[in-house]
């Protein structure tokens, strides 16, 4: 398996185009052409104790769920504890990885594991994420005589217009008819110049990538049969998806108390305790769910009629503002919303097919306990 396969297959589970703009995401460190030549490491964090059992396990790359590089760096020296496990795995060729926001967003992702210890029901994303399919963020328009259609519809083709998942030369066309005057200077192929003339013309449109859009252009301009061809180029709004997205509104199958749900929580996660915030004994429909600090979906949550947020860790005062507003406040720890996922993602990839070993980091932990 290269890196540039692992790579692939993460973007097969998280696509980046999912992350939040702040975020920092996909290979971080790493040769795409190289082969990953031991088991691939699946972690929260990359701590030194991760770093080491990674070089113990001739580990060929990491998959580091919260980016290790994540604001600017200016350097990378021994100085510091990440610098060190950085030079660390440049040194051993190993690759790293990170998905993060993008891993939350994804259908079946984290998120979606968080919610599933919560019990059954509709989910949907709190913030949807608008994807745009990049082959298909701009939409060009031309008209053109019937005659010319077939070929031009052809050539733009070739350019890379009208591919829509599995489909290419995908077009849609409407007869009308056009107006033009020409200048003395110019040199019709229909009508006389000078002369204000109505053609029979169809409209043709494709989607089409914008990166192409300059060859596109060109390719029309060639194929287009009239001196000088009108055509219009469209940037495509995004698709907001419903099953991806930052956080999830989960409606409950079968109501449940807020103490319910965070003993629920409490044993998905296999940790002592959770912590509770309660002003609702009744049983709730509503949750709102978003793993590690989810602070920033809480009001979204709560103008989504969620009785119940529940998240890893939260401001002091935006646990207040829940709980005067009359929801809920179920909070589990940053990672440990997040850890479980690790063997699940460890699943996924081992089915796509990869040849890769995928093996779940034991020295990934929180950071500290309890006393």
């Amino acid at each position: 398996m290269l890196v540039a396969d692992l790579v692939a297959a993460m973007e097969a589970v998280a696509p980046s185009h999912l992350a939040e703009s702040w975020d920092n995401v996909g290979l971080l460190l790493g040769d795409r052409s190289r082969e990953v030549r031991g088991p691939v490491m699946l972690t929260i964090d990359l701590t030194p104790q991760v770093m080491d059992e990674a070089l113990d396990l001739k580990a060929g790359a990491i998959v580091a769920y919260h980016p290790p590089l994540f604001s600017a760096v200016k350097s990378i020296t021994a100085d510091t504890s990440l610098g060190r496990s950085l030079l660390r795995a440049l040194e051993s060729g190993i690759a790293i990885y990170s998905p993060h926001s993008a891993l939350d967003a994804a259908t079946g992702g984290v998120t979606d594991w968080l919610a599933d210890g919560l019990g059954a029901g509709d989910r949907r994303a709190l913030a949807p994420s608008a994807g745009v399919d990049p082959r298909q963020t701009h939409k060009i328009v031309t008209f053109v005589p019937a005659d010319h259609v077939e070929r031009l519809r052809n050539a733009l083709a070739t350019a890379g217009a009208g591919r829509i998942g599995e489909y290419e030369l995908c077009s849609f066309s409407i007869r009308g008819t056009g107006t033009f005057r020409g200048s003395e200077k110019s040199k019709p192929v229909v009508g006389i110049a000078g002369k204000l003339e109505e053609v029979e013309e169809v409209r043709l449109e494709m989607v089409c990538p914008g990166a192409a859009a300059p060859i596109l252009i060109e390719t029309l301009r060639a194929f287009h049969p009239y001196e000088e061809p009108a055509f219009d180029l469209h940037p495509l709004a995004g698709r907001p998806d419903r099953r991806v997205g930052a956080g999830r509104r989960l409606a409950l199958d079968q109501p449940a108390t807020p103490e319910q749900l965070a003993t629920r929580l409490r044993e998905y996660l296999g940790i002592e305790r959770v912590r509770l915030a309660d002003v609702l004994e009744r049983p709730v429909e509503r949750v709102g769910v978003v793993p590690g600090a989810g602070g920033s979906l809480l009001d979204e949550a709560i103008a989504q009629g969620c009785e119940v947020f529940v998240t890893g860790e939260m401001r002091h005062h935006d646990m207040l503002k829940a709980m005067s507003k009359g929801c809920c406040v179920i909070l589990g720890g940053h990672t440990n919303t997040e850890r479980g996922y690790m063997p699940r993602l460890a699943e996924k990839l081992k089915s796509m097919g990869t040849d890769g070993k995928y093996v779940v980091s034991r020295a990934d932990r929180v950071p500290w306990r309890n006393v």
